[in-house]
């Protein structure tokens, strides 16, 4: 004869399977963790080595985080010749994180896009690095420059019709900048003096 269905009977059939199901969830993260963080490392030690000029140090290693931004040193020979800065700004589709690398002198040397959310077709363009907006922000100096797009009174082209996706990166951009100058910007002026009192 069947048991008689009580609540009692209930809650601890399903707190067993809400058990089972935890453990289950639980192993899986455990074996994944690893594996995934190692993937994150490689993704974004792969973005810094496209922003910042040839180095020898791990530079991911070498990271700092301040301002709600990572930033990461790049050396060669013991010597600073880059800095990659990881910021996060929001475009037309979510989150939009870019790495942007300066030299020591403030100069953008180039940027990546390492995730996003944008409009295939339209604002993804902008993890094409020969898109107008990244294409033209190489070399720049934000000091001097007026990093926003035409519309804007900038010297920038926006992507066609994706004007939302390309302030977004520039703003990533020049949000970069900023904690280049409040970070970076004493660490590059104290080893010239160091170099000079050489």
């Amino acid at each position: 004869m069947a048991k008689e269905s009580t609540f009692g009977n209930m809650v601890l059939v399903l707190a067993g399977i809400c058990l089972v199901c935890s453990a289950l969830l639980g192993s899986v993260y455990a074996v994944t963790k690893a594996p995934i963080e190692a993937s994150e490392l490689a993704k974004v030690n792969a973005a810094i080595a496209a922003v910042t000029p040839a180095f020898d140090n791990v530079p991911s290693e070498d990271m700092r985080e301040v301002e709600g931004a990572r930033i990461y040193t790049s050396r060669m020979g013991g010597e600073t010749v880059g800095y990659a800065i990881k910021v996060s700004t929001s475009g037309f589709g979510g989150t939009l994180q870019l790495m942007v690398g300066f030299t020591p002198d403030g100069t953008i040397y180039n940027t990546s896009v390492i995730s996003h959310s944008e409009t295939p077709g339209l604002g993804a363009k902008i993890v094409d690095e020969t898109c107008a907006p990244r294409a033209q922000v190489k070399g720049k100096q934000p000091a001097t420059a007026r990093l926003t797009v035409s519309k804007d009174g900038g010297e920038i082209d926006a992507i066609t019709a994706s004007t939302i996706t390309s302030r977004a990166f520039l703003k990533g951009v020049n949000a970069a900048y900023e904690v280049f100058c409040s970070n970076c910007m004493a660490e590059t002026t104290q080893n010239q003096e160091n170099h000079e009192q050489e």
